[in-house]
């Protein structure tokens, strides 16, 4: 044990922040310590002398950033944000409460029917391709239905979620994919299985996840909202966005998730809520909180 506690914890500090530290006291087990740094430290609080990563509560700082776009309205809404590189931590807010889909669980359906054709070692046929393009580019419900019976439908896509890596999400009963419950956390899983490089981390394979990243970086023009509203520019994101008005309530689920770029870097961010009194004021907020996430991990 080193016999200067005070100057080993001082030396893993950079930056000329002032740091509490507990159990570094000469005086004392347990007592706090401010200890002035020397060195500059990034925007991020993230480097140290070492070379090593000084804990930063992301989690924390977006909660704050959230804050100002939640005090109004009873809309509830979950985000969760990561940098594809994995070069810094992630953060969450509300990850792990579940959401109706709505459309996103449309690029679930076709990561299920991928892994299928997979498994079988064939290609899509040219009419689950025409019905891909159509799910994901346009949000075509008719071509959705289609491919949630040819993945069989709840029970194919809770058995594709389990190679996914999917823990909080189950499949829509009676046939009503959009009702598919799912956790921010998870769609940034299935995120990660879409624009990731590793095979082993989804089970997707590399033709595979290119295809779909593809077809989201080609939705339509008038669907280009949501988490594209934090990228460098519309052009610079892949996305899939879904809405959804409950006849229950009359009130709006507006979702959105997707790959974002910002300042050359991929980011990876998914936006649920429900509760918004229209579609207009939903997409507003999921675009007020795709920013601040962002914001949080990119500085």
């Amino acid at each position: 044990m080193d016999r200067n506690p005070l100057a080993a914890c001082a030396a893993l500090l950079t930056g000329t922040l002032v740091v509490t530290l507990i159990g570094c006291s000469p005086g004392g087990a347990g007592q706090p310590v401010p200890v002035a740094a020397t060195a500059p430290a990034s925007a991020s609080g993230e480097a140290s002398a070492s070379g090593k990563e000084v804990s930063v509560d992301r989690d924390d700082a977006l909660a704050k950033a959230l804050k100002p776009l939640l005090d109004d309205g009873d809309a509830r809404v979950s985000v969760a944000v990561a940098a594809l590189d994995g070069s810094v931590d992630g953060a969450a807010y509300d990850g792990g409460s579940a959401f109706d889909t709505a459309s996103i669980v449309k690029v679930d359906i076709l990561a299920a029917l991928l892994l299928r054709a997979q498994d079988a070692g064939r290609a899509l046929t040219s009419q689950e391709r025409a019905y891909a393009t159509a799910m994901i580019e346009n949000s075509d419900n008719a071509s959705a239905t289609a491919l949630w019976e040819a993945i069989g439908g709840a029970e194919g896509l809770d058995a594709a979620n389990l190679t996914l890596g999917l823990t909080g999400t189950r499949a829509g009963a009676g046939g009503e994919w959009g009702l598919t419950q799912t956790t921010a956390g998870d769609q940034l899983t299935l995120l990660r299985a879409v624009f990731g490089s590793d095979d082993a981390d989804s089970g997707l394979s590399g033709a595979s996840r290119a295809y779909v990243a593809g077809l989201m970086e080609r939705t339509a023009a008038d669907q280009r909202w949501g988490v594209s509203a934090a990228a460098d520019s519309v052009s610079a994101c892949a996305l899939k966005n879904g809405w959804l008005p409950r006849s229950t309530t009359g009130l709006w689920d507006i979702n959105s998730v997707g790959r974002v770029t910002v300042g050359g870097k991929p980011y990876l961010v998914s936006v649920l809520s429900d509760g918004n009194t229209a579609k207009e004021a939903g997409v507003a907020l999921v675009e007020g909180v795709a920013k601040a996430a962002v914001a949080v991990l990119a500085g």
